[in-house]
This record gives structure tokens, sequence and C-alpha cells, in this order.
């Protein structure tokens, strides 16, 4: 915030933050102060004063970031030469009603307040100590003179719906803050997530004041609950005392997705001692790099020398000792020299991880320093007689109209400019928790957010480098649920020309292998959300499928009976059923469950649908069948010619040959109709889910059971027995050598 008062004596004096007071040519002030002035903790003389709230006893590096900025600017000739800027920082408390010095809430306050004089309020604070990114600050109507370095929270909720859409987790819990940062990002993000298809199983919230039988309440919902992603809009105070109270009932293994409040708070990362967000996934601020910014944050001893009170507080509690002088030392902890060193000091004040947050303040303060520059007319120097009362609507809202239009890039290539919300463009880095064998977290950038992109393209994201929940490399998925990554299938044939597979029918033999193959895959026909189109896709795939199977079956078995009449004296029935007659009894036999399926699409089909009856706290997407005529039509049909072709195996199965495939066929048979004979009470009483786990259980295991017993024995004497693989052995009469 800035103010500009006339006078050769002092300057141009400051406007203070909360406090207005006005000049006239009057002997007394037209308005007053009322109350005792709060002195500030850290201040400097300067021709513009800006001013600055900031909580010096949690995030002191906000308040040297300011200052490293004002000096900058004051050594610098191009931008504002001969005007010197000074400052008056003043405290908050993080850990009282209103929270933090930036955050939704105070910012609302204070930019109601001082919105009709147009003072422009820069939003320049940390992000985790509830920086102002409530999306309800871009009302213009109310907030006419509000500004911020950082992005709403608009974009962030929407960015994390999309991030969990992403990975296809549609069953989600969603805790947050209880006040405007939490409440207002977490209804954006509800209202994404509806229109993206996630549902969430509970919505809590939680502030870091509840009383311990709320927090339990909460930490008994999440144990109750069936998802195990967590969406959490929460500040990393309020993250710290949540994971505390999980770390007492080892609640581990659940998949965190973060706001940027928390998510990259290093301090946050150190003390999960328990793993309880290991592998969160979450928003940040893009990494940034501010030369000779951190060297100037830590060196702290100028504050000393310039008589700051701030500095013993602050060096006593750095150091764990106690001045002589002070106040609070009671004579027996450690004496203070004022000359320990801060290179071998790992805390909180060192963790240069938040250097994003501080070069929010450094921009701030450059973004008022270039509006002051182009209203003075600065060039070689500046106009010190431009008339600029702090008071004159006219005045200040030329101020605050030259601070939106301002558009530079910082001395590290940083471009600063404020959309038509007073709001910078929303970009986040994707980061990931990925513990190290030291017990260390590293914060690993995995992809990019850019709002500015086309919407297709916001989301970036490199799969191959995630860990999720439990050092886990598979994407976390709770009951019920499923993963959206897709692996591929392969297969190679070999031998087809070798004597046993020309002699057992090697054209039908390709068949059945291509059908078992459409089998395992119509199972995934049933996995994802139900649609019209896969409803209906899921029964008549498989019903059609299977025939197809069996037919090729029916047909491998019919064969060896004809075979075996063949050999007979005067016989010539093969001439009946050579291989064209084999190709059409199995194109007969599928297409009659072809038009079973098209009567059934067409008078009846199945389609998604809602079912609320199941659970009292879950709606179940389920496919309702339709024609339940229909469904037990295709099945049948399957049933009929499965027990026609046992039969004609069963007959075959001693017929003398070296390698006679009845007998294996018959045992084929024999898993096939036992699978599905249990299947139909199964299916019939499985409610929800669990009658689609027990069609996908019944497809696999009759599939798997063809594929055994007709395959295996082959592929035992061609890989195990080459010597039996030959036409002499194929075509003898003698007892059978396999099995």
């Amino acid at each position: 915030m800035t103010s500009i008062q006339r006078g050769p004596e002092r300057g141009w004096a400051l406007l203070q933050l909360l406090l207005v007071v006005s000049f006239s040519e009057a002997k007394e002030p037209v308005c007053r102060q009322r109350g005792d002035p709060e002195n500030p903790h850290l201040s400097k003389d300067g021709i513009v004063i800006l001013g600055g709230i900031f909580s010096f006893h949690s995030r002191f590096q906000f308040a040297q970031a300011m200052i490293f900025a004002v000096e900058e600017i004051n050594n610098s000739t191009d931008l504002l030469p001969g005007i010197s800027l000074g400052y008056k920082m003043y405290d908050t408390c993080g850990s009282v009603a209103i929270i933090g010095e930036a955050s939704s809430s105070p910012c609302m306050a204070i930019a109601t307040v001082i919105g009709p004089f147009y003072i422009p309020v820069v939003s320049k604070i940390d992000k985790i100590s509830h920086f102002a990114t409530c999306a309800c600050l871009s009302d213009k109507t109310k907030y006419p003179s509000f500004l911020r370095t950082i992005p709403s929270d608009y974009y962030q909720s929407r960015a994390l719906a999309q991030l969990v859409k992403h990975f296809g987790w549609t069953w989600v819990g969603a805790i947050r803050t209880n006040d405007d940062y939490g409440n207002n990002g977490m209804a954006t993000f509800t209202e994404t997530a509806q229109q993206l298809g996630i549902c969430l199983e509970y919505s809590v919230p939680f502030f870091r004041t509840d009383s311990p039988d709320k927090i339990r309440k909460i930490i008994d919902i999440i144990k109750a609950s069936t998802s195990k992603v967590i969406v959490a809009f929460l500040s990393y105070l309020d993250m710290d005392v949540l994971k505390h109270e999980m770390s007492k009932h080892n609640m581990t293994g659940y998949q965190w997705v973060g706001s940027e409040g928390w998510i990259f708070d290093s301090q946050t990362a150190e003390t999960d001692r328990h793993h309880i967000l290991d592998g969160a996934i979450g928003l940040s601020i893009p990494k940034a790099h501010v030369s000779g910014m951190r060297e100037f944050i830590l060196n702290v001893k100028p504050l000393n020398s310039s008589g700051h009170e701030i500095f013993t507080e602050f060096w006593e509690t750095l150091f764990s000792c106690k001045f002589k002088q002070s106040e609070s030392s009671t004579g027996n902890e450690r004496e203070c020299t004022g000359h320990e060193d801060l290179t071998g000091v790992q805390n909180g004040f060192t963790d240069m991880s938040l250097m994003p947050i501080f070069n929010n303040v450094y921009k701030g303060v450059y973004a008022v320093a270039h509006a002051l520059h182009s209203i003075l007319g600065c060039n070689k120097t500046c106009q010190y007689k431009v008339q600029l009362d702090p008071l004159t609507v006219s005045s200040t809202l030329n101020i605050f109209q030259h601070i939106k239009k301002i558009n530079f890039k910082t001395k590290e290539g940083d471009e600063v400019y404020f959309n038509q919300n007073g709001e910078p463009p929303a970009k986040y880095e994707i980061i990931n928790w990925q513990p190290k064998e030291n017990g260390f977290v590293d914060f690993v950038t995995v992809g990019l957010y850019d709002a500015s992109l086309p919407a297709d393209k916001h989301l970036k994201l490199q799969n191959n480098s995630l860990v999720w929940a439990q050092n886990s490399k598979q994407v976390k998925c709770a009951e019920g649920e499923i993963s959206n990554t897709t692996g591929l299938v392969t297969f190679n044939v070999r031998h087809r020309k070798s004597p046993i597979v020309r002699a057992n029918n090697s054209e039908l033999s390709f068949l059945l292998l291509f059908s078992l193959t459409l089998c395992f895959l119509c199972s995934l026909t049933f996995i994802g959300r139900p649609s019209d189109w896969s409803c209906m896709l899921r029964h008549t795939a498989f019903g059609i499928t299977f025939v197809l199977c069996i037919s090729c079956v029916l047909g491998k078995t019919m064969v060896v009976l004809m075979a075996f009449r063949a050999t007979l004296p005067g016989s010539n029935v093969m001439k009946w059923f050579g291989p064209v007659q084999q190709r059409l009894s199995v194109l007969a036999f599928t297409l009659i469950q072809v038009v079973i399926c098209i009567l059934w699409l067409s008078i009846s089909p199945p389609f998604p649908f809602k079912n609320f009856k199941q659970f009292k706290d879950k709606i179940i997407l389920e496919c309702a069948l339709g024609s339940a005529l229909g469904f037990w039509a295709v099945l049948g049909y399957i049933g009929l010619l499965a027990i026609l072709c046992f039969i004609l195996a069963f007959l075959a199965r001693k017929l003398p040959d070296n390698f006679n495939e009845a007998k294996f066929i018959t045992f084929s048979m024999l898993i096939f109709c036992a699978v599905w004979i249990t299947f139909i009470p199964a299916y019939v009483s499985s409610p929800g889910k669990f009658s689609v786990a027990v069609e996908i259980f019944a497809i696999l295991a009759s599939s798997f059971g063809l594929l055994i017993c007709t395959f295996i024995p082959k592929c035992y004497i061609v890989l195990l027995k080459p010597e039996q693989n030959t036409k002499k052995n194929m075509m003898g009469r003698a007892t059978p050598k396999l099995l």
C-alpha cells in the first residue's frame, strides 16, 4: 500500500493501512485518529512509504523479502531515480480468528474498508499463511481496489478437479479449512467435480482450534468411508493438526490431493514421521529464483544495528538463547552473544522452499514502484511537483489505475501484470511427495497447469514419475473404482505347421483361439462407467463370442466323430463334413445368436440406471437388462450348444487315437457347464457391483477352462515332447501316450 503527502520537511508520509487521516488548509484536521496508534515492528523513512502487514512470529522471511525489494529499488538508477522508498510494517498473528496477514478473510475486511478510497491493496504474501486467493475477492463491485500477485482459487479449484478426473478417481472425500479460503475453494471444486462426474462421499469443514471431540468426529468419518482419495483444501497449520490426529490412529494409505496451502510446505513434510501424507499430489506456485534474496533474508544482523526490537525476540527464538537485557530472561537459559552462526542452523527460517512466495512479495513491491515511476514521469529524474493527495479520489484512483496497467519483467525474466480482475495469470506446478530412504520427502514436479492455454492443454502430467500412497507405483483406487491407465496385449502363433496342429484341424483351432481372445476381451466391457453403448455391448458381445467359441469346439468334436466313421468299410461320411461344411456350421450356429441379440436390442435393450435402493449413502451405477427374456435367451442358447458339445465329446472320448481331442473337449465342457450353472444363482442373488464381478468371473473362468483343456496338451507335446510331434505318431491307432 502506498501513500504520498506534500511537504518539503518530511517528504511524503504514510497513509496508514486502516487509519484514514485527511489534511486541509485548516489548522485542525478534518478527521482525527481515534484510539492508541500501533507502532510498527519495522520502519524506515523515505519519500514514499510502503505499508505492510506480516506474521512476524511465524514467517519473518516475508518482511525480509519486502525490505530486500525496497533496498534494491532504492539502489537502482533506472527505477524511481531520486525517490527513496521507506516502509512501515505491522505484525499480525496466525493463530487467532483472523488467520494470516494476507489470507482471504482479513483481506476482505481491509479491502471493504479502504475500497471506496481506491487505495490499492497488493496481496503479495505467502500462500502458506492463507494468502488472499479466495475467488470471492475477484468481485470488483465489493472490492474495487483489490489486487493480488497470486492466482485466484477459482483456477486452483478447477485444476484440482481436473487432476482428480485425470486419474479416474470418481469417489472421493473432501476436507476444507473452515474459513473463506477453504469454504469458497471447496465450493468451486465441488461444482466442477460434479460436472466431471466425480462424486464426494463426504465434505467436512475443519479448523485447527476445533474441539478434540469435533476433530475425532472427522477422523471417524474418514475411517468409516470407502473412498481412499481425500481432497484437502487446507492451510498448512490445519493440516499439521489433522495429520497429528490421524497419526494417533495409524491412518496411512490414503491418497491425498492437496491445495497449495499445504502441499509444498517442507515443515509439514518433515514432521510427517508416520508417513500419513506419502505420495500426496497437488498444486504449488511455480519455482522461482531471485538472485541475492536468499543471502539477504539470512542476513538479519543489520536489524540489530538499526535498533529494531524485533531482532531480539527473533534471535532468541532462532538460537534458543536469551540476551541479558531481555525482560523474559529467567537466568536459566543460554546467553545470546548476537554473533551466533546462522549458517549451521536448520529450521523454518533457513528453509528456502518458500522462495516462490518471497518472490510474490518482491513482485508486489516492484508493481507499486513501476506505477509510481509512471505517475511521476520519471526518466533520469522524477517530477516532485506532481500534486498527489492520497485522500483525493481522483488522484488515488489514478495510482490504482496505473498499478492495474503495469506490465514489466523482473530481473529474472518473470513477466508481471494484472488481468481485468487484478490478478496474475493462473499457473501451477503439480508436485508429488516422494519419500526418500533417509525419511525425508522430495517435492518432485510431475506436471504443469496453465489456465492461459486452450482448455484441452491446461493439464500436462508425467505419469511415469509418480509415486502414490504407501510408496506404490500404481494409481490408488478406492473400493469399487478403477484405474484409467491401460496396458498392451500381445500374442504370437508358432509351430502352426507342425503335425499335431495340422492333425487336429488347424483352421478350427485358430478360429477357436481367436474366439477365446474375444471372450477374454469381453470382460473389459464390464469395467467403467455404464453408458448406453457399454450396457448393450457387454451382454451381447460375450453372448456372440461364446457361441462362436462353442461352435468351434462343437465343430472339432464332430470332426473327430466323422473321422472315426470314415475309417469304417464303405463309409463316405467325410465328404459331407469337409472344411466348407465345418465353416458353414460355425457360421450358422453363430448367426442364430446374432439374431437373438438383434431382437433383444430392438425390443428392449439394456440401459444404464442409477440404483438408489441398494445403499442409503451411495448411488450405484448399473446396467439394467431391459428385456430379461432376451438375456436368458442368450444364456440359454450358449448352454444348449455347450450341452450338445459335451454329449458328443463324451461319446467320442474313448475312440482309439494317439491324440484324441474329444477327451480334452469333454473336460473343457465339464468346466464350462459347471461355471455357468453356478453363475446363474450367484448372479441373481448378487447386488449391485457384485453381479458384475460374478459375471466377469464366469467369463474368465470358462474361457480359461477352454483354453487350458484345448491347447495345453498340444503345447505339452510341441514344447516338451517334440519326438511325438510326427505325422506317423499322429496317424497311429495305438493307446494314447498323453494322459
